[in-house]
């Protein structure tokens, strides 16, 4: 690949969605691309860069569609969702009395596993949320990856990644040679598209937020724009995770941890009792 390409697409990339691409990462770029090309009928990358030049919308699109879709799995990392279970939830819902309403935004959501994932342990605790709204709203800037969560349909190895086998049985039925979870579940989540360079005040205020193994990809400044914008729609009691290898520190003032829970955050002006 020509250098030239390589920094027209990096140079893209980043503007649209925040993706850093190192030079180490050429090969990502022509791996990921070339079914981008041939949906085009071009004949290889050069090509398709003499589209982007031309500014070509829809290409661009598909190419920022193609390198911004990143791996997921239900329940990963697990402490998260333990975390949530037995610790964010419960001192939500004593501080929530009065409106019994709870918000959580999972942003970069990709295929789906990880709001299905907070939904099934919703709907695992049963009668002990009766008579609370808790919504879920999960976004991604990937329109491809938004419709393919939207069936709630994985392979046997999606499922076989993080899912307990119970959960399976109880909760997905078999189609073909996949597995579709109920509906009941589905309806659950509201998805929607949403690129994390823009403002998140369109999506409202949120009591939980998961943006998890997505800063990882991003400058400092990118990391910097999208916690701060994070901060703006999260309540002083609001909670805040990460992936393991994500963090605030040095970052952004806007957040601090919560001490010993690891991977959690609270706003710095504001106390998560936890």
């Amino acid at each position: 690949m020509k250098v030239e390409d390589f920094n027209l697409l990096a140079t893209m990339l980043k503007e649209r969605s925040g993706l850093v691409l190192g030079e180490d990462k050429a090969y990502l770029l022509e791996t990921r691309l070339m079914p981008v090309a041939r949906k085009h009928s071009q004949k290889g990358i050069e090509e398709l860069c003499v589209e982007v030049r031309k500014k070509n919308a829809q290409i661009m699109s598909d190419i920022t569609e193609a390198m911004t879709t990143n791996e997921t799995l239900f329940f990963r990392d697990q402490k998260p969702f333990d975390q949530f279970r037995d610790a964010i939830l419960p001192m939500l819902m004593e501080s929530r009395q009065t409106s019994r309403r709870i918000r959580i935004w999972c942003a970069a959501c990709s295929g789906g596993q990880e709001p299905y994932s907070l939904a099934i342990i919703l709907k695992e605790l049963g009668a002990k949320i009766a008579g609370w709204r808790i919504e879920i709203v999960a976004t991604d800037i990937s329109v491809e990856m938004l419709e393919k969560a939207k069936t709630g349909l994985y392979t046997q190895f999606e499922v076989q990644r993080g899912l307990p086998i119970t959960l399976l049985v109880k909760y997905f039925r078999q189609t073909g040679d996949k597995w579709q979870l109920d509906a009941s579940i589905r309806s659950m989540i509201q998805f929607r598209e949403f690129n994390l360079l823009e403002s998140p005040a369109m999506l409202g205020t949120f009591d939980v937020v998961f943006c998890r193994n997505v800063l990882i990809y991003f400058d400092q400044d990118t990391k910097r724009k999208v916690l701060d914008g994070i901060s703006r729609q999260m309540p002083k009691d609001g909670a805040l995770l990460l992936g393991g290898a994500e963090t605030v520190l040095g970052v952004t003032d806007s957040f601090k941890p919560v001490t010993g829970r690891r991977g959690i955050y609270q706003l710095t002006n504001g106390e998560l009792p936890i």
